[in-house]
């Protein structure tokens, strides 16, 4: 059998058939953005421009009373992440959640936050209890993660030292506001120049 012939053969073979339309296919790009993506883009506001609503009151992860807790956003160094973990920089300032409804929470976090931002209070304690009684158990300390997750000017968070509360409060590191950040930058323009 020749080349000729089987080219023949084929072509005899296919005769009946009828090619099927071309479909065009799209090219996706590389990166779309989902809808969960977009919604926590959204979420993640700065305390100069948040508001309480943006901290959900509908949902949480939840977590267990003795669960402990950490949070670090990228551009964090590990070595400052281990210092705060381990309770070593000076607590500038504290807010106490006992006793206080989840919308109540969540207003005191917010105005606790900004106003420590405002002042350049970088570390403060957050007292949330374990919340062993609470029903569903940790209730605010869960809302709480979540909440500081949505901030973006939380830069990072760990369960506190036993001696600070342990898993009952947690350790937070806020970002420099805008303010502080150009003082700084004028305060070291004018030595080097």
């Amino acid at each position: 059998m020749t080349e000729h012939d089987d080219l023949d053969l084929f072509r005899s073979m296919m005769a009946d058939i009828t090619p099927l339309e071309q479909d065009q296919v799209q090219q996706q790009k590389k990166h779309q953005t989902t809808d969960a993506h977009r919604e926590r883009q959204k979420a993640a506001q700065s305390l100069a421009e948040s508001n309480t609503d943006y901290l959900s009151l509908d949902y949480a992860n939840m977590v267990k009373p003795d669960d402990f807790l950490a949070f670090k956003r990228d551009g964090v160094q590990e070595g400052v992440f281990r210092k705060m973990r381990l309770g070593k920089y000076e607590i500038q300032a504290r807010l106490d959640l006992h006793r206080k409804t989840l919308k109540q929470a969540r207003e005191d976090v917010l105005q606790f936050l900004k106003e420590c931002q405002r002042v350049d209070i970088r570390q403060v304690l957050i007292v949330h209890g374990k919340g062993e009684k609470s029903n569903p158990p940790a209730m605010m300390k869960s809302y709480l993660s979540t909440w500081l997750e949505q901030l973006s000017d939380v830069m990072c968070y760990h369960s506190a030292q036993r001696f600070h509360g342990g898993t009952g409060a947690l350790y937070v590191s806020i970002k420099k506001s805008a303010e502080k950040k150009l003082e700084n930058r004028e305060r070291h323009q004018k030595r080097l120049g």
